[in-house]
């Protein structure tokens, strides 16, 4: 529990929260579970580490339940380069922000002076809270209130998917994730002018992603997207760059 917060009682605390995500817990002990730091816990098994490791599953099972009905004609690779950007920890802690679960956490008194909840516990308390519910309520109760929040991010990214535009897809993701906009870099070219190729690597802030080949520009752009993509979602790269 936050300073701001300890003048509450914990049933009011449980109480603003349920306001605040839209549900009603049948049993509220799973609510003060989900919540409960490894810093405000007396024990490991009593912090809310269990209910992130299940939270994460079913997560990941609504978000691809959905990418699996709304894209009939996507490959498997395709399928998971868009969940990857949806479901990613910055995502869960940006939809903990928007709850205000920073408020709610129940954190021990060493972490207590923050001013703000990192984002490594707001992404923990997000996916737990998910467990939580899920536990309460089961799937039907779960999903809707994924697909609240994550529903939006699912059609944003398949916008920028939609025809195979990657340029577009890490645009979105860049601008997300690490508030900047991609630039694309001409690494070398090689062939004679009537026949040239391309090799082009996305940078974002002060990195450069893995540079790829291409026949036009714009084709060599549209790998180096992808590399770029693979790469901050931490998969191999489809394209090499030698």
């Amino acid at each position: 529990m936050t300073q701001e917060l300890t003048s509450l009682t914990e049933a009011e605390i449980l109480e603003a929260c349920q306001e605040a995500i839209g549900y009603r817990f049948r049993q509220p002990d799973l609510l003060r579970a989900s919540l409960t730091h490894a810093s405000g816990a007396n024990t490991r098994l009593a912090s809310n580490e269990r209910m992130e490791f299940l939270g994460d599953a079913i997560l990941g099972l609504v978000v691809c339940e959905q990418l699996y009905l709304r894209f009939p004609d996507y490959q498997e690779g395709d399928l998971t380069k868009i969940k990857s950007v949806v479901v990613s920890r910055r995502t869960c802690a940006r939809i903990s922000r928007l709850l205000n679960m920073g408020e709610y956490v129940f954190m021990g008194r060493g972490m207590g002076h923050h001013a703000v909840v990192p984002p490594s516990i707001l992404a923990d308390v997000y996916e737990s809270l998910v467990a939580a519910i899920y536990l309460d309520g089961g799937l039907e109760a779960a999903r809707p209130f994924i697909l609240k929040f994550m529903g939006p991010e699912i059609e944003e990214v398949a916008e920028g998917a939609s025809g195979g535009n990657f340029k577009s897809l890490l645009q979105q993701v860049a601008q997300r994730e690490f508030n900047a906009t991609p630039q694309y870099l001409l690494l070398d070219e090689k062939g004679p002018d009537h026949s040239k190729c391309f090799k082009i690597a996305a940078v974002i802030g002060r990195h450069t992603y893995a540079g790829a080949w291409g026949r036009t520009k714009k084709e060599a752009e549209q790998r180096a997207a992808m590399n770029a993509l693979a790469q901050v979602s931490g998969d191999p790269i489809p394209f090499e760059h030698d």
